[in-house]
């Protein structure tokens, strides 16, 4: 039997439950077993947590459904514990270093107590000093094990169940588990404080727990705190019937209305309609379960106190309004340029929204591009009752496909239609001064699944930090997202990472990626033909990423001697970054420059073969299950400058290449359409290809603009099943 059972949730939080895992298994301690909780067993966080079982087996995951809430994944993960003790660990939490070597420690003085507390500290998930609430209410309890006639003011309902250890064997002969509901801490926190006959602290940090940026689901306004009413009353219940006496139930009763009262004084968590039911419930529960002989406490809580039991509502309304100062909804003021465009967008944003209207934009205006086009080409299709507008660049309105609406970035008519859209649909962001309005529904479709850093998790990298501006600004950008879409896992996990918000994700897979999928041997001709791709060349794409140490386009690789080298049939598609996409011919002789063409999807259509060195566009083109090539002759700087969220060489798409040389003998002896060349793509396929299966822009357009529920969507086809566009040329092997 292990010492400790670590019971980890997941739900929410799976971009950052490596951090947790990470942190239980480099413990000193080893004698323990850890227990992610997954909410199905192909959700991305049960795919982690699969990988660290396979790795050590200390780490046994079990599902809990959604459904179930955190009272139910808690409670799964108590089933299947064998240890003497447990612990909850938030899924986005950590231990702290050293931590169950401590817990062993004092548990060895203390003898086997059935609840051992200890002190947490709360970090700020971006800056500030980290805080310790615990540790003034643990300074005052006795040094040994004691009981809880011993120190009443100890309850466990001021602590979360993340900061104690639990005799497993206590929990089981009371048959303590969380409660259903919202609150679960306090409800489950309040009965093992009645049950608990030997208690102990220990005065160390053992749990850092992450605030997060968008702050507690429990603070947020809603009918759900009147289930804090649920669990005082099953608390104060309990109490009744095992006879607590007075003296022992007092200080669980103040610290239970102090937390009922703290709701009732804040205006904004309850809706209007509930809030006088809310007082008279709470003040019917205190002059019901009120124990003999409590005093109020002093000062103004002690009136509200008064208040409550005399069930006062109009009295503690208008002292709630005295004592606390409102706080006005913060208003984002629109930053158009120019009085005269500021007063109009103003005058918009004052009429209602128009319910059939959406916006679109792609990388800041520069075309009919991406997901938002193959969003806007399907809503046409499955919602031609919705009004569609792109905006673009002044410069590029006239690259957009016949009949398409638009307008012009900085126009009138864009502020009109950005204040008055129900739905906005971008893989950028929109402007900074852009209002999200009530009612309004912002989509943001990425453009590329992550392998550098991005977001937030820039901040660390000097190069890249200095030119991104305010993550701060960003930030208030990422809250006007109320969907965000992903291909993969792996996205899911580090979008909630780099840009933290109450957004829903969608894995529906990238839109701009459907027509690899949907494309006939036809359009590959075609495409071909438009880019002048010789017949029966083979057309190898060479795709480099932006590299934030240098300035200008650096292709890095002399194309005509590898091209040379390669063998005669080769000829090289440059499609450079889109940040140096200026309008210069860089193409001579084989080298086709592509870097204007307004579709990577085409270019990506018409090529036999990638060459790329970390750009994302490596991961759409392995939708197409065609030869794919690492040239990685800078990789480590890369890395050091840019960041990145796991290691490419470890897990390339296919052979990786150093130098020039290198790279030509992939080509010319057929090593990068070579059967080891194919497994590594497979491998790289089914990780990173997950959602992608040719109906992503479908599934976008019922569910945010048809409003049809989650269920009804029709489901990511296997990868198994999915027929890719065929390629132009058989690859040489």
């Amino acid at each position: 039997m292990p010492r400790f059972s670590i019971i980890v949730p997941s739900h929410g939080v799976a971009g950052r439950l490596s951090l947790a895992l990470d942190s239980v298994l480099a413990q000193s301690f080893g004698d323990f077993e850890l227990i992610p909780v997954c909410d199905a067993p192909d959700a991305p966080a049960a795919v982690l947590a699969t990988g660290y079982a396979e790795r050590d087996s200390r780490v046994t995951p079990v599902v809990s459904p959604p459904s179930a809430g955190l009272a139910g994944a808690r409670n799964t993960g108590s089933r299947a514990a064998q240890g003497a003790y447990l612990l909850f660990l938030d899924g986005d939490d950590t231990l702290a270093p050293g931590a169950l070597a401590a817990l062993d420690a004092r548990l060895a003085v203390t003898g086997d107590v059935d609840v051992l507390y200890f002190e947490h500290e709360r970090t700020p998930w971006w800056e500030g000093e980290p805080t310790n609430p615990a540790a003034p209410l643990l300074a005052r309890t006795p040094k040994g094990a004691f009981t809880p006639a011993e120190a009443p003011r100890g309850t466990g309902v001021q602590l979360p169940a993340w900061s104690a250890a639990y005799r497993r064997t206590f929990l089981a002969e009371g048959q303590l588990a969380f409660p259903e509901g919202h609150f679960t801490d306090v409800g489950f926190g309040g009965l093992v404080t009645l049950r608990a006959g030997r208690i102990a602290v220990l005065r160390s940090v053992v749990v850092r727990h992450l605030l997060r940026r968008q702050g507690s689901r429990l603070n947020l306004p809603g009918e759900h705190h009147t289930e804090l009413l649920d669990q005082a009353e099953l608390v104060l219940t309990r109490a009744r019937e095992l006879d607590v006496p007075a003296d022992r139930l007092g200080p669980l009763f103040e610290q239970l209305f102090a937390l009922v009262l703290k709701t009732a004084a804040h205006p904004r968590r309850l809706p209007t309609n509930r809030r006088r039911a809310f007082f008279r419930r709470a003040g019917r529960l205190y002059r019901r379960h009120r124990p003999a002989g409590f005093r109020s406490p002093g000062g103004s809580l002690g009136v509200q106190h008064r208040l409550l039991a005399a069930g006062a509502y109009t009295a503690f309304r208008a002292l709630r309004s005295a004592n606390q100062r409102l706080s006005a909804a913060a208003q984002r003021l629109p930053r158009p340029r120019g009085l005269r465009t500021r007063l109009f967008y103003r005058r918009q944003l004052r009429r209602r929204i128009d319910p059939n209207l959406a916006v679109y934009c792609a990388y800041w205006g520069r075309g009919y591009a991406c997901s938002p086009a193959a969003i806007h080409a399907r809503a046409a299709e499955l919602a031609p009752h919705i009004r569609s507008v792109f905006l673009v660049e002044p410069d590029q309105a006239h690259t957009l496909p016949e009949g398409v609406d638009h307008a012009v970035i900085g126009s009138r008519r864009y502020w009109q239609v950005l204040a008055r859209a129900k739905y906005l649909v971008n893989n950028a962001n929109f402007a900074e001064g852009v209002v999200k309005r009530e009612g309004s529904v912002h989509v943001q479709t990425q453009h590329g699944t992550p392998l550098k850093k991005m977001g937030v998790d820039q901040s660390t990298y000097p190069v890249v930090a200095a030119a991104s501006g305010s993550f701060t600004k960003l930030l208030g950008r990422v809250d006007r997202w109320d969907f965000n879409l992903s291909s993969n896992s792996h996205s899911t996990q580090m979008w909630e990472r780099a840009f933290p918000g109450r957004y829903e994700q969608l894995e529906y897979g990238y839109p701009r990626n459907d027509v690899f999928y949907t494309a006939t041997a036809e359009d590959v001709a075609r495409v071909r033909r438009e880019l002048g791709v010789p017949e029966g060349k083979t057309a190898v794409l060479y795709a480099p990423t932006h590299r934030d140490y240098r300035t200008g386009f650096d292709g890095g690789l002399d194309l005509e001697a590898f091209c040379e080298a390669a063998g005669e049939d080769v000829v090289v598609l440059l499609r450079a970054h889109y940040f140096y996409d200026v309008g210069l011919a860089r193409g001579t002789g084989r080298i086709l420059d592509v870097t204007g063409h307004r579709s990577s999807e085409d270019v990506c259509l018409a090529a036999d073969a990638l060459v790329t060195d970390y750009s994302s566009i490596m991961f759409d083109y392995a939708n197409l299950d065609r030869p794919i090539v690492v040239y990685a002759d800078d990789w480590e700087v890369y890395t050091e400058t840019r960041g990145v969220y796991f290691d490419l060489m470890a897990a390339p798409p296919g052979p990786v290449a150093r130098t020039p040389e290198e790279l030509a003998r992939v080509f010319r002896d057929g090593a990068y359409a070579s059967a080891g060349s194919r497994e590594l793509r497979a491998a790289f396929r089914a990780r990173f290809c997950q959602f992608d299966d040719g109906r992503a822009a479908e599934r976008v357009v019922r569910r945010v603009l048809l409003g049809e529920p989650p269920e009804a969507i029709e489901p990511v086809l296997p990868l198994a099943d999915r027929v890719p566009a065929p390629a132009a040329t058989p690859v040489r092997s």
